[in-house]
């Protein structure tokens, strides 16, 4: 088509020309000036943003500057003023990517996870914190409460449930003797595909994945992959690079891994629940403010849970204040046999008046009693 040609463009039914005609070339030109406004835009907010650093402090770094509660109230306010086109999840993307941006114009947050790369925990990176940041992808979750414990990091960023597998109880169990703390949450659909560099399913000798990960997928490898060996490895990641480098090896990961190993999609979404969705926590050095849509997480332990009724009392002031209880799990303490200790998900902020109150109360009917964290629900 010649350069500013008009287009007419065509009627519903097929039977005549619209109205009127389609000018390209207008429309071009009005989408530039609106890009020129854009930009403009943004780089006045990136200007407001270093105010903001330089009124806090001069010597303080970008971890100093970075508050999730405020982050979350303006991705909430982008989103209730969406009226399209543009879907919600494509608005809240945009927004994150220019905050991340504004906030690494000196230097960008260092935030571990654990690796390598192309794990869904650097997905959930990337979700949370944009694309401006310093990722440390690590072997381990306890190397990654390590780096952050050690400021190394600035933040982590472990997984803790699977909506379809549960808990990943080493997460909870490193709170016990780490003084780290939640400053917030990530909720990912999680897609599984199968991928390796040979042509088709028929030609998979053994597949690899994570154990959560081939359990997500139990169904479908019972049915198109009965006879297939199904090797646990530590990451995703771990085995797209076996699919890589091993003759008749398969992987289950996400796409993202694929492209980082050069794999073929033999399979995608396998996952046997649609709504497959994993909950990471970002993990930090300290508490933060009330973002308005909250959520507290504790370490709670009584000193007789064979005692009738213990852990109903011990609960009693989150209902006599209407505090809303999400998730409880009970994991060993580690220091005798057959104690316990409870982690806890409650809505609200442990600064709001009712939590605060019932967390009061909580306290001194526990042996131990620890808020591992208050901090933005996830964005979604």
């Amino acid at each position: 088509m010649a350069r500013g040609k008009k287009v007419t463009a065509q009627s519903s039914t097929g039977k005549g020309p619209a109205a009127a005609p389609l000018d390209l070339e207008k429309v071009r030109g009005q989408i530039d000036t609106i890009d020129e406004k854009i930009h403009a835009l943004i780089n006045d907010r990136a200007r407001l943003a270093q105010l903001v650093g330089i009124s806090k402090t001069r010597e303080g770094k970008t971890v100093d500057f970075y508050r999730p509660e405020r982050e979350a109230q303006v991705l909430r306010m982008a989103r209730a003023r969406n009226n399209g086109p543009l879907r919600d999840e494509e608005i809240l993307r945009l927004f994150r990517e220019i905050m991340s941006a504004c906030l690494a114009q000196q230097e960008p947050l260092k935030v571990a996870f654990l690796g390598p790369e192309g794990t869904f925990t650097q997905a959930a990176v990337l979700t949370h914190f944009g694309h401006s940041v310093r990722g440390l992808p690590l072997a381990s979750i306890d190397e990654v409460f390590h780096e952050v414990e050690a400021a190394s990091a600035d933040f982590g960023v472990v997984p803790i449930e699977n909506s379809t597998e549960g808990t990943v109880n080493h997460t909870l169990d490193r709170f016990l003797a780490s003084p780290l703390k939640i400053c917030g949450e990530v909720e990912l659909r999680i897609h599984h595909s199968v991928m390796g560099l040979m042509g088709s399913l028929g030609r998979i000798v053994r597949i690899c994945s994570h154990t959560q990960s081939l359990a997500q997928c139990r169904v479908w490898l019972d049915e198109h992959l009965p006879n297939v060996e199904r090797v646990p490895v530590s990451s995703n990641a771990e085995g797209a690079r076996r699919a890589r480098d091993e003759k008749g090896t398969a992987a289950i990961a996400g796409e993202t891994a694929a492209e980082v190993y050069g794999l073929k999609i033999l399979a995608a979404e396998i996952e046997d629940r649609p709504d497959n969705t994993t909950r990471f926590f970002v993990l930090g050095r300290k508490l933060f403010t009330p973002s308005g849509e909250d959520r507290t997480t504790l370490l709670i332990s009584i000193s007789h849970t064979d005692s009738p009724g213990a852990l109903h009392r011990l609960l009693q002031p989150l209902s006599d204040h209407r505090v809303s209880m999400t998730r409880i799990e009970s994991r060993p303490s580690h220091r005798k046999k057959w104690d316990y200790v409870f982690f806890i998900d409650i809505e609200g902020h442990a600064d709001d008046a009712h939590v605060a109150k019932a967390l009061e109360e909580l306290k001194k009917r526990s042996s131990l009693f620890r808020i591992l964290g208050s901090y933005p629900r996830a964005v979604v």
